[in-house]
């Protein structure tokens, strides 16, 4: 007897995921996007999104510890009601307070509620859809983050050069209180636990019974944590902040034209998902590094077009088509590298070590937004400069990468 997968409460689930996931997209897009046409400043613009970066890496942790011990659905409707409440107390304070320290804090409060937020969303999966079902629902709730992905900055950046920031504030506000609204009907299964231990001993317990894996049995993992770090540093985090810079003040175009830019950012990572699952057989850990490689030479490619001063639409076009390969490489990349932590850790650790992994991982990217928006506050009359001289570390720390994973592939090999 085959079982349905849209059940009445992940069909909530999914609805809702879809409306806040919205708003979420437009106010992530957008909120940046101001800062940077009010200040016109690519210091202070890397400087306040990595700040907002940090509480997302922390928070993530502390937002799995959560999903095990409170109601899933209460975390849900909790953060939603609460980031609508956010936005309409920055609505109303905008302009009326210094928009630098207005923005850090608000933008560290809604990284970080969605850092602790998705946790939740991801465990409530199991309890929702039955088990041949599982890959099934996992798949929509992806599905759904990314086609918000998509859809999120091409809407958002339509709104903003229509009307500006206020009426997309308020949707995003509407969109979090309707969601929290459908999750109250939601129910999922919860099973009390005593509160033995607090939140922060869980995560300090998880990463010492984590590092203790690591370091006995698979001490390869801190290179290829350390590894990703580092190449978020020097590339990921020039992607981040660069694109805004290069597209709305660098060139020239419209807020318009950069939401395509992003949606096309986040179709790049559809398209690298679907790829994966096509040639997954055939890729092996052994050519990781030119996956890498694909994403160096994407920058690179970018500040060519720029050093050869190409026309303003040929170099938006040039950065647009870069910015898809590479985001499908890094994904082709990603999906890699979680499935081989996946097959080489024991069942019960898996969660753990794939959260302080990831963690690590991408502590290089907000110290790299800051460098990166200091350094295209220097050469802004040659931004070329910045992303040519990232793409070439990008490249050396590609090359490297083939030693690394050369040895987990033997190290794959042997648990076969």
């Amino acid at each position: 007897m085959q079982t349905k997968l849209f059940r009445r409460d992940f069909t909530l689930v999914v609805i809702g995921q879809i409306i806040s996931l919205f708003g979420n997209a437009i106010l992530r897009f957008t909120l940046p996007l101001y800062l940077l046409r009010e200040t016109g400043s690519s210091t202070l613009f890397g400087v306040v999104t990595a700040c907002s970066f940090a509480p997302m890496v922390i928070l993530s942790m502390v937002g799995g510890v959560l999903a095990d011990r409170v109601n899933k659905r209460n975390i849900m409707v909790g953060l939603d009601f609460s980031t609508a409440a956010i936005i309409m107390l920055f609505y109303l304070s905008l302009g009326k307070l210094p928009t630098v320290p207005l923005f850090i804090v608000v933008l560290m409060l809604l990284y970080g509620i969605s850092g602790t937020y998705q946790p939740a969303v991801q465990a409530s999966v199991p309890l929702l859809v039955a088990k041949d079902k599982l890959m099934a629902g996992n798949a929509v709730i992806n599905q759904v983050n990314t086609l918000s992905g998509m859809l999120g900055p091409v809407v958002g950046g339509v709104m903003f050069s229509l009307w500006g920031i206020y009426p997309i504030l308020l949707l995003s506000a509407a969109c979090f209180t309707f969601s929290a609204i459908m999750e109250i009907f939601i129910h999922i299964p919860h099973e009390k636990r005593p509160r033995e231990v607090r939140v922060f001993q869980v995560i300090g317990m998880d990463l010492k019974e984590s590092y203790r894996f690591v370091k006995t049995e698979k001490p390869i993992f801190f290179s290829v944590v350390f590894l990703v770090s580092i190449f978020n540093l020097v590339l990921s985090a020039v992607m981040i902040v660069g694109t805004p810079i290069l597209i709305t003040q660098v060139l020239g175009m419209s807020d318009t034209m950069y939401g395509f830019t992003q949606g096309a950012l986040a179709l790049g990572g559809l398209c690298g998902g679907v790829l994966t699952a096509i040639v997954s057989e055939k890729l092996k850990l052994q050519k990781s590094y030119v996956l890498l490689l694909v994403c160096s030479a994407a920058v690179a490619v970018m500040g060519i077009s720029l050093f050869l001063n190409m026309p303003a639409i040929v170099s938006y076009w040039v950065i647009t088509l870069m910015s898809f390969t590479a985001m499908g490489a890094s994904t082709l990349f990603m999906v890699q590298i979680y499935t081989m932590v996946q097959t080489q850790t024991p069942p019960q650790l898996v969660g753990k070590i794939m959260a302080a992994l990831i963690s690590i991982a991408m502590c290089g990217q907000p110290i790299g937004q800051a460098i990166y928006g200091v350094l295209f506050d220097i050469f802004a009359m040659h931004t070329w400069v910045v992303l040519i001289g990232g793409a070439v570390a990008a490249l050396l720390i590609s090359l490297y990468s083939k030693k690394i994973f050369g040895r987990l592939e033997i190290a794959s090999n042997h648990l076969l």
